[in-house]
């Protein structure tokens, strides 16, 4: 039924498909289609505007206007079902060493203690990398890889590495590394990931190194809502990297 009444609106021609604004809308009516986030129904927005302060280009707007009322039950039924289809496409947790594709893998590389792999001091050799396991792309890691126990996080936006010079010596060393693009990867795939892995790895800090460019800046709300679903509070620090490969913010966050 069409009814008058608030409801969002998003002006493309401002939009960047950063998608800040998707992992802040309780009800799962934004997503990213080709670029642009759009309304994937109108009975999915309630109108009260959560995701408007989570947009840096101030795209999005509430307006009134003749549109489907907002149906709560139908909204329910869609997130249930999202997370169910989520959950089914979630990539499986690698094979074992010696099998499997090479990509997905898990590896450790030396000792023989998961948390003391995960942790290990590193040489000061230049040479040597601080890498202590595989895989590191989130989307490959499963939360029940043995190098997450206990570690240190390092939750890095992949163009963070190629930016800053010193980005091993500084930043991964003693920790556990895992990367990606907010702006290009599944937000909501990524949420659940760290909300599993807060549940259950016993993470002892988190350290989210971004770009200063606007879609960067979901990653920390990511991990934040991630952890916020895990009922879990760990320290979490946020370092954001200048294109230029300099450091301008380190701040941590309160959880």
């Amino acid at each position: 039924m069409r009814i008058k009444r608030k409801i969002v609106e998003i002006d493309e021609e401002r939009c960047n498909g950063c998608g800040q604004c998707v992992p802040n809308c309780a009800e799962g009516a934004l997503q990213i289609v080709d670029g642009k986030v759009r309304l994937v129904s109108e009975i999915y927005c309630d109108g009260l505007g959560a995701c408007l302060g989570n947009c840096p280009q101030d795209a999005i707007r509430i307006v009134e206007r003749e549109a489907e009322a907002f149906d709560e039950e139908a909204t329910e039924h869609y997130l249930k079902e999202k997370a169910e289809r989520e959950k089914k496409e979630a990539i499986p947790a690698p094979a074992p060493h010696g099998s499997g594709c090479p990509s997905s893998r898990i590896q450790m590389f030396g000792g023989s203690s998961p948390c003391a792999v995960a942790n290990k001091p590193v040489a000061q050799a230049a040479s040597a990398s601080a890498l202590s396991h595989w895989p590191v792309q989130i989307r490959l890691v499963p939360p029940t890889a043995p190098f997450l126990r206990g570690a240190h996080l390092l939750v890095a936006a992949d163009c963070t590495p190629v930016a800053y010079p010193d980005f091993q010596r500084d930043f991964l060393r003693n920790k556990v590394v895992m990367i990606g693009c907010p702006k290009f990867d599944n937000a909501d795939e990524y949420l659940q990931k760290f909300a599993d892995i807060f549940r259950t790895a016993d993470i002892k800090s988190v350290t989210v190194a971004i770009m200063e460019v606007p879609c960067c800046s979901r990653l920390p709300m990511i991990v934040e809502r991630g952890m916020a679903v895990s009922g879990k509070k760990i320290p979490v620090e946020v370092v954001v990297i200048s294109t230029r490969g300099e450091i301008i913010n380190r701040q941590a966050i309160a959880i």
